[in-house]
């Protein structure tokens, strides 16, 4: 049983807080912090830290842990070419390619920074990280079960690496999914997705609904029986479990790091990050990096201290977080969700650790992914690099060690 951020105690096989969305209070449930704990004698993160992860703790057999998250890896393999691996982490030289006007005097002066690149992990990025660990949720709960029961169906809303993620475990396993996406989803991640198996359910927009129509029609699916199967944590706080996986091989790969520059969407890999670094020890600050297209989180921040604190905010989520118009753009088009969801999570890990939040203006973006992909020779995408678009703007003092996710590839 997991504890709501409201108080509320959710039952053993909750996703979600059954308050949610009923009081006008920001819910999430929250996963312990565990204590440190690596196995060394292994590669897999999901094997390395398995000690840490909640469904390793439910699990209550660590013979049958191991043996199931080599199988559904091995599955996973068949369906991407490769399973999961601790990723690379490494400095690099980086600074601006051109005199942006955009850019602080100091960017045109190359930095080093500390890199660590998610774009060959499986699908393509980070997330799936989140949807590998909501499904090694979902086997534990299957094998307590002790019977063969029809699986519901999984959904996720999503319009790029998410989707690919949730379609790639979701296919390892043979479970259904629906992924729900804007009717300007990209054709190649849709064509990968009908590849998968996956069904694809186009959402236009619709006249006086506020916020993306892909989420409220993901989380009709969710009311009508489906697993929240994304990276949102008020929608099921199991993400983070998987996520955090990250954070703790960061705190591994780079014990120096004194801040790092994580771009946020919904908010999740910035508090499953902020959450592995804080249990490895890292003395790492959280900088959010959101652009100006769309910033919720930033708009966030400020209200927030207005109201005197998260605690008065999470009272009053609508006054703090509300979905961002007109319609959000940029090209880091996978940040572009039009609420923050894990927001207070994000905000909570920033004061904790004297971060703050960036907006980056949209030249920035383009520019720090040329200069990340000519420094480092990583094929990151614009969204995958919008860390490094916000390290260029926020231009730390020399001496600093910052640390940045380059978190998808370019398709």
């Amino acid at each position: 049983m997991l504890t709501c951020s409201c108080g509320a105690v959710a039952p053993g096989d909750a996703w979600a807080c059954a308050k949610r969305g009923s009081d006008g209070l920001d819910h999430v449930l929250a996963l312990p912090m565990p204590e440190w704990s690596v196995d060394d004698t292994s590669r897999h993160p999901f094997v390395r830290y398995r000690r840490m992860l909640r469904s390793w703790a439910e699990a209550d057999d660590d013979g049958w842990f191991v043996d199931r998250a080599g199988r559904l890896d091995e599955a996973v393999a068949k369906v991407d070419g490769h399973g999961f691996e601790v990723t690379p982490c490494s400095e690099a030289l980086i600074g601006s390619l051109s005199d942006c006007a955009e850019l602080p005097s100091r960017s045109a002066v190359r930095r080093r920074v500390t890199v660590k690149d998610e774009t060959d992990n499986v699908s393509g990025s980070h997330k799936a990280r989140h949807t590998f660990g909501l499904m090694l949720h979902l086997l534990v709960r299957e094998r307590r079960a002790g019977a063969a029961t029809d699986r519901p169906p999984l959904a996720i809303a999503s319009c790029g690496n998410a989707a690919v993620a949730a379609a790639v475990v979701a296919a390892a396993e043979r479970w259904p999914i629906t992924v729900y996406v804007p009717e300007d989803a990209e054709p190649a991640v849709v064509v990968r997705l009908q590849e998968l198996g996956a069904t694809v359910q186009f959402c236009p927009r619709v006249e006086g609904e506020e916020g993306d129509p892909s989420y409220h029609r993901f989380q009709e699916a969710v009311g009508a029986g489906a697993v929240p199967f994304g990276c949102q944590g008020p929608d099921n706080g199991y993400t983070i479990d998987g996520g955090r996986t990250l954070g703790y091989e960061l705190a591994e790969q780079a014990p120096r790091i004194d801040r790092v520059y994580v771009q946020v969407g919904g908010g999740a890999l910035a508090a499953s990050v902020a959450q592995g670094l804080a249990i490895g020890g890292s003395p790492a600050a959280l900088i959010a990096v959101q652009t100006e297209g769309c910033a919720p989180l930033a708009r966030a921040w400020e209200l927030t201290a207005e109201l005197g604190g998260l605690d008065e905010a999470r009272r009053q989520r609508s006054a703090v977080m509300w979905p961002w118009t007109p319609t959000p753009f940029s090209a880091a088009t996978g940040i572009l969700d039009d609420e923050t969801y894990d927001w207070a999570a994000v905000t909570e890990a920033m004061v904790a650790t004297g971060g703050h939040p960036v907006v980056v203006p949209e030249p920035v973006v383009a520019e720090a992914c040329e200069a990340g992909r000519s420094a480092t020779g990583i094929n990151v995408s614009p969204t995958g690099s919008a860390g490094l678009a916000g390290l260029l703007c926020d231009d730390p003092p020399a001496g600093t060690n910052p640390a940045v996710l380059f978190t998808g590839a370019q398709r």
